[in-house]
């Protein structure tokens, strides 16, 4: 097998020094840790570290959607797995995710607990899988002893794994998507190395695995449809398979190396593909009204430093950061960056002849961050802590490269040993402070209020933290706090109509009706056909004793939304008012046809059978309400006094 010697840490070594050159460092290590340890030690300590997730919860930062309020992931059985397979549930494709969560129901029901610790071992499987990659790579790209190697990729390993860029993606239930697609990844990448150095059929068998495991990686998030690209990068360099310049890519040997990504390259394509239309069937593509081209460059730019600043300086971390109301290259915050990305470009393009393994983490850096990095931007965000998985890989490298680079000087004198252990002793206490940042981090999933307080503190000016945690405050009765939040939304960003839906429902609930009319007229001149807001209109006219003007809003919200539940539920309540008590049990009744498990719609059944006179009738509504809302049964009683 051949190699390159002394590239990646910028020559430092022009030979390997054998193992009796080797520092004690490395000696230590090694006997501490036999190479057959190293991966359990890896995946251990990545679980320890990140072991307070256990006790997160389902989170309302779509936890809820995808979970709570999703009935049809619960089970492996066909209709669940056919399900899986034809969503695009919040603008995801990714059916393997949704077995693996499905088997998650099967195990543990809907404790949430079980949920993370899934995700928490397959996070874990991939730190031994990550580094084996690194050994390899590294293995090509330097001229380090087989001691000093092994504690290059450990480190390359810790680094990647124990970062608190992380946490969001174990952390958070919903993202299990991450773990399990970066975990396909790297085995990609793997199977792929160990196929470079085979022969004849192995190697056939080995590319064919590499494919199959691209696949497990495409099916459980799309974002993995860069794989291919990064295979190119590494044919390049590390692994010097094709030359840098096109003119060298025309030889028997290179068009060998590129037919091997056809199938690769395929894939990646009906990936993006697929990818593209799960988040445009949900409509999350960030129209062109909304931010036009020009902002496009200014949102990449952004992305390239974001990530490689919180890489170095992990701090300020936050669950959100918003996509501002305008996005302009030359405001201050996109302008730095971009003068910052141009000059890391030319730099390593200028040095590529020296450092070439610099040019190829940029590219690979670069190319894992294409999907997120704004050229198809969707969502409210500008950056995510979560979008930095990929891309983090090949600075890991870097970072393992480095470490390796230090313990050899070491070894071949260029360093004294005093000043190799203070390296050695500040480069365990900057591990050790990243893994405590990381079990820190991880715990703002804890549950939501500790999430949005948390998203609000690091990001001041977040209004879709505000509200969110305004939303939290209703539902948890506090609703002058809740108030608050949303006028605080609505002074950060003035158009927010959302935070006007829910602002005049909170003043509803406060009892101030015609305040909450008010609120409610000015956000149907933006919004008039939408069903929760009508909805919403309409419960706030029946609190107010107008069931006649509750129906005409009831009537264009069922119309806008027929599968609307609650529209009908109001409905059959305002019909009940008007004592038309037939009209209000058929309303009662589609609302049970769309949603059985609807307390609302049985407990206004019983009303409407009890003054009718049914007791039979009203009886039966009364036992199954029983069965999906037991306290609302205990209050109503099973005699049915009229007055309830």
């Amino acid at each position: 097998m051949s190699r390159i010697e002394g590239v990646e840490v910028g020559a430092l070594v022009s030979a390997r020094p054998t193992e009796s050159e080797q520092s004690p460092l490395t000696t230590s290590l090694s006997i501490v840790l036999g190479p057959r340890l190293i991966p359990p030690a890896l995946a251990l300590v990545t679980f320890l570290v990140f072991l307070p997730t256990l006790w997160n919860g389902f989170v309302a930062w779509d936890d809820y959607m995808n979970f709570l309020e999703n009935q049809a992931y619960r089970g492996l059985t066909w209709p669940q797995i056919r399900w899986m397979f034809s969503t695009t549930l919040m603008g995801h494709w990714i059916p393997l995710t949704w077995l693996t969560l499905g088997l998650d129901y099967v195990l543990w029901g809907m404790n949430p607990a079980g949920y993370h610790l899934t995700s928490l071992i397959i996070f874990a499987a991939n730190a031994p899988v990550f580094y084996f990659v690194a050994l390899r790579i590294l293995r090509h790209a330097t001229a380090f002893a087989s001691g000093t190697l092994r504690v290059s990729a450990i480190a390359a390993a810790l680094f990647f794994v124990i970062h608190p860029l992380r946490a969001e993606s174990v952390g958070w239930a919903t993202e299990r998507r991450d773990v399990l697609a970066g975990l396909f990844f790297l085995l990609t990448i793997l199977l792929y190395l160990v196929a470079v150095e085979a022969t004849g059929k192995r190697r056939r068998w080995l590319l064919a695995g590499s494919a199959g495991m691209y696949v497990l990686a495409l099916v459980s998030k799309s974002s993995v449809m860069v794989l291919p690209l990064v295979l190119v990068v590494l044919d390049i360099y590390p692994l010097r398979r094709l030359g840098g310049r096109w003119q060298e890519w025309t030889g028997a040997a290179a068009r060998t190396v590129l037919l091997e990504k056809v199938p690769f390259m395929l894939l990646g394509v009906a990936g993006a593909a697929l990818g593209y239309y799960a988040q445009n069937a949900n409509a999350f593509i960030t129209p062109l009204e909304r931010y036009p081209l020009s902002a496009w460059p200014a949102m990449v730019f952004y992305s390239l430093w974001f990530y490689l600043e919180k890489t170095v300086v992990p701090q300020g971390l936050s669950p959100l950061y918003e996509l501002p109301v305008r996005v302009n290259l030359l405001d201050r915050q996109f302008l730095v960056p971009a003068i910052a990305v141009t000059v890391i470009t030319a730099a390593v393009v200028v040095l590529r002849k020296r450092w070439p393994a610099g040019l190829a983490v940029w590219a690979c850096y670069a190319i894992a961050l294409g999907p997120v990095i704004g050229i198809i931007h969707s969502g409210y965000q500008l950056t995510n802590d979560r979008y930095s998985y990929l891309p983090g890989l090949g600075l890991a490298l870097l970072v393992g490269a480095l470490v390796g680079g230090v313990i050899q000087l070491g070894a071949t004198g260029a360093l004294r040993p005093p000043f190799l252990k203070v390296l050695a002793g500040l480069g365990v206490l900057w591990f050790c402070g990243l893994a405590y940042l990381s079990a820190q981090q991880v715990q703002i999933w804890r549950d939501s209020e500790n999430l949005w307080r948390y998203a609000i503190e690091s990001e001041p000016n977040c209004a879709l933290c505000h509200g969110n945690l305004g939303v939290l405050l209703s539902i948890q009765g506090h609703l002058e706090l809740a108030k608050g939040e949303f006028e605080h939304v609505l002074a950060l960003r003035p158009g927010e109509t959302k935070a006007l839906q829910h602002l005049g429902h909170t003043y509803a609930l406060l009892g101030d009706y015609p305040r909450a009319f008010q609120i409610y007229t000015q956000y149907f001149e933006r919004n008039p056909n939408d069903a929760d807001a009508l909805s919403n209109m309409a419960a706030t006219l029946l609190a107010a004793k107008r069931p006649a003007e509750a129906l005409v809003f009831l009537e264009r919200a069922i119309k806008a939304k027929p599968g609307h539940v609650l529209a009908h539920v109001n409905a059959g309540y305002a019909h009940a008012e008007r004592r038309e008590y037939l009209e209000a049990s058929s309303r009662f009744r589609q609302a049970i046809v769309l949603k059985y498990d609807t307390p609302a719609a049985w407990s206004g059944l019983c009303r409407v059978y009890l003054e009718q006179g049914n007791s039979g009738a009203s009886r039966t509504a009364w036992g199954i309400l029983g069965m999906f809302d037991p306290k609302k049964a205990r209050t109503i009683g099973p005699t049915f006094l009229p007055t309830w």
